[in-house]
C-alpha cells in the first residue's frame, strides 16, 4: 500500500468570478522510500501541496491518506498527534529553537509528545549528518548548512511515515545545497524514509527518485527517473 494517497484534491479560495483553484483536482501515490520532488513556478499550487500533505491546512475537497489515515476525518487535536508522530517537516527557514542546543533541538518533537527516545537510532542519525560533535552547540554558534542537518535530523527522529521538505535549501549557497540534498537522499536510501519535497529548482529536483511537476494548480507531468510515471490530473 503506498505510504501517501492523494484523491482528488481541490482547495479553492473565495467565490464566484473571484474563485482562485491553487489546487483542482490533483491525484497522486507515492510508495514507501521514495523520495519525490515536486517542481513549478511560483504560485503553481506546490506549497498549498505540501500544506494539505502535512494536514497544515483543510482542502476544500477530496482525501489525504498518510500511512492508511484519512487525515481529514480527524479533528484538531487528532490531528496534531498524528501530525507530530507521523510527519516530519523541513522548512526553508530551519525553524530551530535559538535556546535549545542541538540535541535539544532534534529531540524536541519527541519529548513534547511524551515518547521515548530511540538512543541507538538517534545517534546513528546524528552521526550520519556528521553532527556529532555539535549536539551541544547553540543554533547560532552553527552554519546554516549545519543548522539545516540538525533540521533534517529533528524531522527524522520521530521516525515519521513521511518527511515534507519546503525549499529546505532555499537559504543556502550552491555547494551547500548540493550537500544537504546528497544527504537527504542518504538518509531516504539508508533508513526507507519517505521524502516529498518541493522546489523551483529543477537541478535540486533531479535529485530526487522522481519529479513531479504542477502548473495552475493540476498535476502536468510525473517524470521518474526510475521509469515510474504519474498521470496528469
Amino acid at each position: 500500500m503506498p505510504i501517501l494517497k492523494i484523491e482528488h484534491l481541490k482547495k479553492y479560495y473565495g467565490k464566484g468570478e473571484q474563485t482562485v483553484k491553487a489546487l483542482d483536482g490533483i491525484s497522486l501515490t507515492v510508495e514507501k522510500g521514495e523520495f519525490v520532488a515536486i517542481v513549478g513556478t511560483s504560485g503553481c499550487g506546490k506549497s498549498t501541496l505540501l500544506h494539505m500533505l502535512g494536514g497544515l491546512d483543510r482542502a476544500t475537497e477530496g482525501k489525504v491518506y498518510v500511512d492508511g489515515h484519512d487525515i481529514f476525518t480527524m479533528n484538531d487535536d487528532k490531528l496534531t498527534i498524528f501530525r507530530r508522530r507521523s510527519v516530519g517537516f523541513v522548512f526553508q527557514s530551519y525553524n530551530l529553537v535559538p535556546i535549545l542546543n542541538v540535541l535539544d533541538n532534534i529531540v524536541l518533537p519527541i519529548e513534547l509528545d511524551g515518547g521515548s527516545i530511540d538512543k541507538e537510532y538517534l545517534d546513528m542519525v546524528i552521526r550520519t549528518l556528521g553532527l556529532q560533535d555539535k549536539v551541544n552547540n547553540l543554533p547560532s554558534n552553527l552554519s546554516g548548512g549545519q543548522q539545516q542537518r540538525v533540521a533534517i535530523a529533528r524531522a527524522l527522529a520521530t521516525k515519521p511515515s513521511i518527511i515534507l521538505a519546503d525549499e529546505p535549501t532555499g537559504n543556502l549557497d550552491s555547494k551547500t545545497s548540493q550537500e544537504v540534498l546528497i544527504l537527504m537522499k542518504q538518509m531516504s536510501e539508508k533508513f526507507n524514509q519517505t521524502i516529498v519535497m518541493i522546489t523551483h529548482n529543477e537541478q535540486i529536483a533531479q535529485t530526487a527518485d522522481r519529479i513531479i511537476r504542477m502548473e495552475d494548480g493540476i498535476i502536468v507531468s510525473g517524470n521518474a527517473q526510475a521509469g515510474r510515471e504519474v498521470s496528469p490530473s
